[in-house]
């Protein structure tokens, strides 16, 4: 899941952009209402994280910018002002959240997740395909039952070819969800990524195989 951050203070911007990326999303980072529109025209995101105090305005005409477009991105506000009013004028006003700074990164990840889960948005529950489970909650993926270790960005990897399961995935679309502006990124890390994944798979016996579409992308399919 690639989310789009709007925080003009670096420190905590920082900070957040770790703990997220702990969680499995991809984040970019933006501090100003100019570039989050930069950010959000040139990408697409499965979720905003707004700070209201920015430099260059509210972030609140953020919001209602994007829902006079019909832009329904899931838009969580992240700010210290904590009064019932402000919270009542940012949920009224578009936003699907409302986080009062400071937080803990963990309750923060479990109300993207919550978000997300939300229907017609990115996240289901549990996505299965075989005797393989992703639970998206949990970030948790089993074999056969068998809860097995899987490292952040193979998750992520997984839930974006389980979530079109026997279709064909984009280089361009899983390299989007998997990695952030600015990033450094080999280019073979695509690659990479996929071969740890088969071989982790492969070695807790899963009846799933990914494929390669020379020169398109990746598909996941159930052994037949």
């Amino acid at each position: 899941m690639r989310l789009l951050l709007v925080e003009d203070n670096p420190q905590l911007a920082e900070l957040v952009q770790e703990g997220l990326t702990r969680q499995g999303f991809a984040i970019d980072r933006c501090g100003s209402l100019k570039e989050a529109m930069a950010a959000r025209s040139a990408a697409s995101y499965d979720l905003i994280l707004l700070d209201l105090g920015l430099p260059d305005g509210d972030g609140m005409s953020l919001v209602r910018e994007l829902r006079k477009g019909q832009d329904s991105t899931p838009i969580l506000i992240l700010t210290a002002r904590g009064g019932l009013n402000d919270r009542l004028i940012g949920l009224d006003g578009g936003a699907d959240d409302y986080l009062v700074k400071p937080f803990e990164i963990a309750e923060l990840a479990a109300r993207c997740r919550a978000l997300l889960r939300r229907p017609g948005a990115s996240l289901g529950v549990v996505l299965q395909l075989g005797n393989v489970a992703l639970d998206t909650t949990t970030r948790s993926v089993t074999v056969n039952d068998q809860r097995i270790d899987v490292p952040p960005r193979e998750v992520a990897l997984l839930e974006q070819l389980l979530r079109r399961a026997e279709q064909v995935v984009r280089r361009n679309q899983l390299e989007e969800s998997l990695y952030s502006f600015g990033e450094e990124v080999t280019p073979n890390a695509l690659e990479s990524a996929v071969s740890r994944l088969r071989k982790r798979l492969t070695a807790a016996g899963a009846n799933i195989l990914v494929r390669t579409a020379h020169g398109i992308g990746y598909a996941i399919f159930q052994q037949s």
